[in-house]
């Protein structure tokens, strides 16, 4: 896996860059990703902070904070979805398409109690959240 990424909104007014490896990378299945990402499930990638940088067009960066535990970042000119920080969890969630150079390799998928798209792909499922972000940690049927 290369060392950096490069990934930018729908217009490209907002370019971001990721370095090193992503924590995690899944699918979440819960209303409020679904409703933000316009789609079934939403493709996530979990980097620490620092390891995620605006390098174009910050200033053109809108946030929308419906909890304290989502603050989701877009670009004000195109409406583009760019990435959402996760402060209580210390970590961002660059969307997987936004990264077209990463290779996407799923590991979970979280908040499947919620799922409006059944995924028989082998790989555990939450009904909410690992205990590690306050969920239960509860595995749930494919």
């Amino acid at each position: 896996m290369a060392d950096k990424h490069t990934g930018k909104c729908f217009c490209g007014a907002v370019e971001i860059e990721v370095s090193g490896a992503p924590e995690a990378m899944g699918y979440c299945h819960c209303s409020s990703c679904r409703s933000w990402s316009a789609g079934p499930v939403n493709a996530f990638t979990l980097w620490k902070p620092d390891a995620v940088k605006v390098t174009k067009g910050k200033e053109f960066i809108g946030k929308f904070m419906k909890t304290p535990v989502s603050d989701r970042q877009y670009c004000t000119k195109c409406g583009g979805h760019v990435m959402t920080d996760h402060p209580p969890l210390g970590l961002t969630d660059v969307y997987a398409a936004t990264l077209p150079s990463l290779g996407f390799k799923p590991g979970v998928h979280v908040n499947y109690a919620e799922t409006v798209l059944r995924m028989k792909d082998g790989l555990p499922k939450l009904k909410d959240f690992p205990k590690e972000f306050g969920g239960s940690g509860e595995s749930v049927p494919e």
